[in-house]
């Protein structure tokens, strides 16, 4: 009895149980749809500009964070740097954009796809910084008026199709994930401007490192507000404006609402995702 208890602590049985236990009678179609590869679609960060693939999902959720006049935006764990291209496509004549990356690996591919795909007078409002995103809340003073957050995770679509990372698996791996992605985005909030917005996502597909880290920042701060549907809808029109002709609009897939923030799995979006976010803003309010 021990050693089968000890066995289902990781690897494919222990990843088994764990998502049947989420989504029960749904895993089976869920796991099926991110066992197929995922079909990304072009994005042009200017007329005329290369093309960029990465996921509709990803497009839409970048789509999600308000710029409207925000002179000051980050993205906090910007590589490789498909959501920076749509952010910067998107940001006022005046705007910058700061990306960072923690690793050197990843930074230098972040500063590749930036120098390829965006145009030189956009460079120069762009600055790509390697360090700890979650440690810029105690090094700098800055605030910024808009943060995209996509999160290191579990990426469970990647584990699946990964026999390696699969035979690694454990729930373990999903605390210490969502301890590092609670740090992240605990000094994002800080980090922001009153009347400022913090989009926070993950291709994660369980609530530990989703809804309840967003639940946990409501609880943390009591200036932070989670937008609902009706205001989430009007943002990402909003921002659909800016980015017409880059990208073929019909291909944004639609989301599933959480207990927070919304998802998008691929088994009910023709393949797109997965991917959750939930959208805060900082209120005016004195606390």
């Amino acid at each position: 009895m021990a050693k089968d208890k000890k066995k289902s602590l990781h690897g494919e049985e222990a990843f088994e149980e764990y998502y049947s236990a989420i989504y029960g009678e749904r895993w089976p179609t869920l796991k099926a749809a991110l066992l197929k590869e995922s079909q990304p679609k072009a994005f042009k960060a200017f007329d005329g500009g290369p093309e960029y693939f990465l996921d509709s999902a990803s497009v839409l959720a970048a789509l999600s964070l308000p710029l409207k006049n925000a002179q000051k935006i980050l993205d906090m764990c910007a590589a490789p740097g498909g959501k920076s291209l749509v952010l910067a496509r998107r940001m006022n004549g005046g705007a910058s954009l700061r990306c960072n990356e923690r690793s050197f690996d990843r930074f230098q591919r972040l500063r590749k796809v930036v120098a390829e795909h965006l145009p030189q007078d956009t460079q120069e409002r762009v600055k790509i910084s390697c360090g700890d995103g979650a440690l810029l809340c105690k090094k700098e003073s800055v605030l910024y008026d808009a943060i995209l957050l996509d999160a290191p995770c579990s990426s469970e679509r990647h584990v699946l199709n990964d026999p390696k990372y699969l035979a690694e698996w454990s729930p373990a791996r999903v605390k210490s994930l969502a301890m590092q992605q609670w740090a992240l985005l605990s000094c994002a909030f800080r980090l922001l401007a009153p009347g400022g917005f913090l989009l926070y996502s993950t291709c994660a597909i369980n609530q530990s490192e989703n809804s309840s880290l967003a639940g946990r920042l409501l609880a943390k701060f009591p200036d932070a507000r989670a937008l609902p549907i009706e205001e989430l809808l009007d943002k990402q029109k909003e921002a659909a404006e800016a980015v017409k002709g880059s990208f073929d609009m019909e291909a944004l897939p639609k989301f599933e609402a959480q207990e927070l923030g919304f998802s998008i799995l691929p088994d009910v979006q023709d393949g797109a995702g997965p991917i959750y976010f939930c959208l805060f803003e900082k209120t005016m309010d004195k606390i």
